[in-house]
């Protein structure tokens, strides 16, 4: 299965992070709803889902790995610890805000709610919060995982993260 997955990624790495995404966006979904939520799968929100596999796959996915790639060759100083350091600053100063905006406005008009309302309401805490997790996370992903699998890793960690954000965008 790892074999096939690392063909594709080769083959196909912008379709095959999007796809992987878009469906660990709907596991993280699926995690917040019954073990967080205890909903139930009678009770289970499924547009709710739907509307994280449609962010993950249509947004964050194809995002992440063109964001990635960028870091990759565009942000390299002259000793590899700084350029670390540059690269988990640049991703949580730029790619982090607008990720979360677009996160918790898009889920919003999905929703057919007030986008702005959702983004004052939402955003800040969401930022902190992302704060404490994610630039360590991001210093481990940068410095030992190879290119091709580091949307992977955060869409791993993500199974976490994205019912935290899952349970966020539904209060």
């Amino acid at each position: 299965m790892l074999q096939w997955y690392r063909m594709k990624l080769a083959t196909q790495p912008l379709l095959t992070s999007t796809i992987t995404t878009a469906a660990l966006f709907g596991a993280g979904d699926i995690l917040a709803q019954q073990l967080v939520d205890r909903k139930g799968f009678q009770n289970h929100d499924f547009p709710r889902t739907g509307r994280m596999v449609l962010y993950g796959g249509a947004i964050f996915g194809p995002a992440a790995t063109t964001w990635y790639s960028f870091l990759q060759r565009n942000v390299i100083l002259r000793r590899p610890g700084t350029t670390l350091v540059a690269r988990v600053v640049a991703d949580q100063v730029l790619f982090t805000p607008l990720h979360l905006f677009a996160f918790l406005s898009s889920m919003s008009i999905l929703e057919g709610s007030d986008p702005v309302e959702k983004v004052q309401k939402s955003f800040l805490s969401s930022y902190k919060a992302n704060l404490a997790l994610w630039p360590a996370v991001q210093l481990a992903n940068f410095s030992l995982v190879p290119l091709e699998y580091r949307v992977l890793v955060v869409n791993l960690v993500s199974l976490g993260w994205n019912c935290f954000l899952s349970l966020i965008n539904s209060k």
